[in-house]
């Protein structure tokens, strides 16, 4: 486990309020939490346990994996297969369901081409290795196999 960076939970948390356009006082009603004690948080002299970041994280409609990930708590996972991107477009409040589906339907294409460019790409990459090796072989006096 990581060690935690209340330094950059802090100023992460703040980013995340402002975007919001909650004020300190509203965001610390809305997670149950004292006005002081979220001020020392985003200042990052205050560490806070998983259950108060989770309470914030939920008062600012954001998932409380990623506050734990700020906080050093839990590694940051590598996103493979898009889930994240998914539930952040899904769970987005700015956006309506028509444009969360767009914008899915769109990321959802990207993936696919560039899947397709990759492995066109290793195909590319192996036929190229074979037709040097054919070259090298001509130019050696051999013949082609």
């Amino acid at each position: 486990m990581a060690t935690l960076n209340v330094g950059g939970l802090g100023e992460f948390l703040r980013e995340q309020r402002r975007h919001a356009q909650l004020s300190l006082r509203q965001l610390a009603d809305a997670a149950g939490v004292s006005n002081p004690y979220l001020s020392q948080i985003e200042r990052g002299l205050r560490k806070p346990s998983a259950e108060i970041l989770q309470q914030l994280a939920k008062a600012l409609r954001i998932s409380a994996e990623t506050l734990y990930v700020q906080a050093g708590i839990l590694d940051e996972r590598r996103d493979t297969d898009g889930v994240a991107v998914h539930t952040a477009i899904l769970t987005d409040p700015a956006l309506d369901e028509r444009q969360k589906q767009v914008l899915l339907q769109i990321y959802d294409s990207f993936r696919k081409e560039n899947a397709r460019d990759g492995e066109r790409a290793g195909t590319d990459a192996e036929a190229g290795g074979a037709l040097r090796a054919v070259g090298e072989n001509e130019s050696q006096g051999g013949t082609p196999s």
